[in-house]
């Protein structure tokens, strides 16, 4: 199917007032606001801040964020497929008091168990009290950016990004707190966005009922089961590599990782948006055969020219934050070329979610993330951090072999 191409001005504008473009370009924005943001955070921190201080804080951050995906149950991902056809506030309602109450439990029994899950983190329980208060205002903003979305108001989205770049202004003043400095600026940024979040709903007239709507569970519960296990099969990697690299490579390791893939992260987030655009338009039915070619097309004209632009400065890039951290390149170069393979799996993703295909789902997302976690442990043991970065390519470039026999098989393609 030919993808036709706006032929002047006016059809250019037409074209960026669709709903999915219009919503990629928000959602695609936000990420470059969080990615430009979060560069100069890290730069900062790299300044102030011991590179050890940056591996605790930055396995610290990963713990908070691991149990957040946990909690989810997939009810985020359903606030997205079921907003169109029931009660808003109801359905937002359940969203946030279910998961955000599990992440809680979780937060605790984390905390009085840091000794052997994670003896390098023990640092957590002198300030428990704030890792929990940081904890829940991180599981209720998630779902309410994804209800952003899912009201196709992904400018509110934008607008909390660039509220959580204050982060950087918390970094100096809290210098003398160490690790749990960087760990304080980027939680306390999750308290204000909570604040502007639900101001901007109520000007969406949503306001997340106080109460758990059952019929709801019981109606999404095999959607939101089968997105979760899919969700924490494809997300967990992304939580758990900077603890694994911790406790294989070391502190330094940890923070030249997490910097590298902060900056790779912009690449990443080309196909988040699309796809979460495409989710949305499929939930609200939306045609997917000429969605899914024009995410396709609009993504490959983005991705191609960034990652050869980052493969060729991205060692000036990582300079910039640290000289520490230039060895960190030879890892970006093979993450960035991961980042095509990335975005045809995450494609199939959105896909089968709008189909309800939850079998394919898991079996895609299982595959990637034990082949992920399990290369990455073996490589980074026998070559290094760089092995982490072959992990991340030989798994995706699979994955997406993978796709293609899923799709042969039921006979999309």
């Amino acid at each position: 199917m030919a993808v036709a191409l706006p032929k002047n001005f006016s059809e250019v504008r037409q074209h960026l007032q669709e709903p999915l473009i219009r919503n990629s370009f928000f959602i695609m924005a936000s990420s470059f606001v969080a990615a430009g943001f979060g560069f100069f955070f890290w730069m900062i921190a790299a300044r102030f801040y011991s590179q050890a201080d940056v591996g605790i804080a930055t396995a610290l951050m990963s713990s908070m964020g691991l149990l957040i995906l946990i909690s989810r149950l997939g009810l985020d991902q359903s606030v997205i497929r079921f907003f169109p056809q029931r009660d808003k506030n109801r359905v937002l309602g359940t969203a946030i008091l279910v998961p955000t109450g599990v992440a809680l439990g979780a937060g605790v029994v984390f905390i009085a168990a840091v000794d052997v899950i994670s003896p390098e983190l023990t640092i957590v329980r002198t300030v428990a009290p704030l890792y929990l208060i940081f904890l829940g205002a991180y599981s209720i903003t998630w779902v309410l950016e994804g209800a952003f979305n899912a009201l196709r108001k992904s400018e509110h989205y934008f607008t909390l990004n660039l509220l959580y770049g204050t982060r950087i202004l918390f970094l100096v003043p809290l210098v003398f707190l160490g690790a749990m400095g960087i760990f304080s600026a980027f939680g306390l940024s999750f308290v204000l966005g909570l604040v502007l979040a639900l101001v901007l709903l109520a000007r969406c007239s949503v306001r997340p009922a106080l109460g758990v709507d059952r019929v709801f569970l019981r109606e999404a519960w095999q959607f939101s089961a089968g997105a979760y296990i899919a969700g924490i099969l494809m997300s967990a990697p992304n939580m758990a590599i900077p603890i694994m690299v911790l406790h294989v490579l070391g502190a330094e390791s940890t923070a030249n990782y997490y910097i590298t893939y902060a900056i790779v992260s912009i690449l990443f987030m080309i196909p988040y948006a699309f796809t979460t655009s495409l989710f949305v338009e499929g939930s609200h039915g939306g045609e997917m055969k000429k969605s899914v070619f024009r995410t396709l097309a609009s993504m490959f004209a983005l991705l191609i020219p960034a990652i050869i632009g980052l493969s060729l400065f991205g060692e000036q890039i990582l300079n910039l934050i640290g000289k520490d951290y230039v060895e960190g390149m030879a890892l970006l170069q093979v993450l960035a070329a991961s980042a095509l393979f990335v975005s045809i799996c995450q494609t199939f993703i959105s896909i089968a979610k709008v189909r309800n295909d939850i079998r394919s789902l898991i079996i895609l997302s299982g595959f990637i993330s034990v082949a992920l976690l399990g290369l990455g442990y073996t490589l980074m043991n026998r070559f290094g951090l760089i092995g982490m970065g072959y992990a991340w390519l030989a798994t995706y470039v699979a994955g997406t072999l993978l796709v293609g026999v899923i799709l042969k098989k039921k006979g999309w393609l």
